[in-house]
């Protein structure tokens, strides 16, 4: 059932009205066949990015929206509820945005923004590596400036659009100084010595490819550094507090499109004469399901205004990402189980759903770290 939302604008209500109508007769009837074709939707993505949703959030200066996160966000949960890899996909190019966004200089921005920001590029987000997930600040990828280029070597792992991004913003250790050590460059996917390696083969999100880039003495121009040398950890800790609201975003649309295919099916199936929507205990589910994902949804909401206020946001940043993807892997588990056998089955979409939400629980920081953030702030 459509999602009783609070906007704060005409504008917003009408966009809303729009990505909603593209989640349910574009995405979700095309999802299943897809994911099973293990096939990235290329031309989808770029149909989301023509209605302005991958530079939602940005400065109209450079071609973007210029709408608050709180609204960003509930877009984006509507494209989750419709298919959850085109709703990640925004989600990581919108990352990938930031760093260009908030730390380059005006003629870097005015160079490359309105591209990346345009609807037909892709973007990436290499940070990780097999020996440093969690803990960002160990990354042992690096850059030696030579001349006026830097030289690039190393392995970035679980690169969400490895492979058919169209440039990587990449994190890599330009000296051994343990807090300032690491940098920040903007990397053309064409450039001599990228080399996307064989896509992960994946629980989920399966029309969503991760894959690997290896660096192979990658020489990228100088002026693509974003940033100083040095201050990729803090630009990189920074566009994962966006990140991990985008994830909260995301892992609810998912929880709320299981929650809708049960409700529909406890109300069609019947056992013992009646239909299962009338036993208690099936309704006492729904209504926990429900509850939990409204409180995820009021949760990342309260995280986005407060973004949108200039407030710090990074605590809330961690809770909503805790909340909503802890949420959304209960709520489709209990969507598979009121489908009986039948949500074992492919046949049905609550399946992959269940598979989809797990890895949000993983990503954009595990939610054991996101636990180790809040208690820190708390504690500190």
């Amino acid at each position: 059932m459509p999602v009783d939302r609070v906007l704060p604008t005409p504008e917003s209500r009408e966009l809303l009205a729009l990505v909603t109508d593209l989640a349910r007769n574009e995405l979700a009837p095309k999802a299943s066949a897809f994911e099973e074709r293990q096939e990235f939707p290329r031309d989808l993505v770029r149909t989301v990015g023509q209605i302005g949703m991958l530079g939602l959030t940005y400065d109209e200066e450079y071609g973007g929206g210029a709408q608050p996160y709180e609204v960003y966000l509930q877009a984006l949960e509507e494209l989750a509820w419709g298919w959850g890899a085109v709703a990640l996909a925004v989600s990581v190019h919108t990352m990938s945005c930031y760093p260009l966004a908030t730390f380059g200089t005006a003629e870097q921005k005015q160079r490359w923004l309105p591209d990346m920001l345009g609807g037909d590029l892709l973007g990436a987000y290499c940070l990780s590596e097999s020996g440093s997930g969690s803990d960002a600040g160990s990354l042992q990828t690096k850059a030696h400036r030579d001349g006026d280029q830097y030289v690039l070597n190393g392995t970035k792992a679980w690169v969400t659009h490895g492979g058919v991004a169209d440039y990587y913003v990449t994190f890599c250790r330009t000296s051994d100084d343990a807090k300032r050590g690491i940098s920040t460059l903007l990397v053309p996917a064409d450039t001599a010595g990228l080399h996307p390696q064989p896509p992960e083969r994946k629980m989920g999100l399966l029309a969503s490819p991760t894959a690997s880039i290896l660096l192979d003495n990658a020489k990228v121009d100088a002026d693509r550094l974003l940033g100083d040398e040095g201050s990729g950890l803090k630009m990189a800790l920074s566009a994962l507090d966006n990140g991990r609201l985008g994830i909260a975003a995301v892992a609810t649309g998912i929880a709320q499109a299981a929650l809708d295919a049960a409700v529909e099916w406890v109300k069609e199936r019947k056992q013992f004469g009646v239909p299962v929507a009338e036993f208690q205990g099936v309704s006492f589910m729904l209504a926990d399901m429900a509850t939990g994902i409204e409180a995820a949804r009021s949760t990342y909401l309260a995280a986005a205004r407060r973004r949108d206020l200039g407030q710090p946001f990074g605590p809330q940043a961690s809770m909503s990402k805790l909340l909503a993807t802890d949420t959304a892997m209960k709520v489709t588990t209990d969507a598979v189980q009121l489908f009986g056998g039948y949500g074992y089955t492919t046949e049905y979409p609550v399946e992959r759903y269940m598979r989809e939400v797990k890895v949000m629980q993983i990503f954009e920081g595990t939610n054991q770290i996101q636990r180790m953030v809040i208690g820190r702030h708390l504690t500190r």
